[in-house]
């Protein structure tokens, strides 16, 4: 594991990290999130009986809005283009749960990792309220990067 706290300058005082001088490499974050639930709501959202209406479509669009302004959330992040956002849902009968994986992608000096954690983040959170109504014991979970590319430190996955 690498020691170095680059947020932090040599006196320790935060600051936010120059990184003028990188490289632009294509750079690809994924990262994982879980919403567990009772089964009756995982079956309303199934069968699409939320009366707040298409949880996954309100996740989905919430997902790729929270990773677009990263930046504005976390104080030290960067400002970065993303070119690509993608959220994909899996529900699990036998841990009456859904799945959520985010796949953002750019093309800049800097890592798209926590705008994947955002997005799947976010998502959550938007499934927790489009079904807080009928389930407010549901579990946010299991917030991890899987995977990510590009970069001076290139690529690394979680095993």
């Amino acid at each position: 594991m690498n020691g170095d706290l680059t947020h932090l300058d040599k006196d320790g005082n935060l600051h936010m990290v120059d990184i003028t001088q990188k490289q632009d490499t294509e750079r690809i974050a994924a990262a994982h999130a879980v919403i567990k639930m009772n089964r009756h709501t995982l079956d309303a959202i199934e069968s699409g009986n939320v009366k707040k209406g298409n949880v996954f479509a309100a996740a989905k669009i919430a997902g790729i809005m929270a990773a677009k302004r990263t930046s504005e959330l976390i104080p030290l992040c960067h400002n970065i283009n993303l070119t690509n956002i993608e959220l994909e849902f899996k529900t699990d009968r036998e841990q009456n749960c859904v799945q959520i994986l985010s796949t953002v992608k750019c093309l800049g000096k800097t890592g798209a990792e926590m705008e994947a954690l955002t997005a799947v983040s976010v998502a959550a959170l938007t499934i927790y309220d489009m079904c807080k109504a009928i389930d407010k014991e549901m579990v946010i979970e299991q917030i991890y990067l899987v995977e990510k590319s590009g970069g001076k430190s290139g690529a690394w996955k979680r095993k």
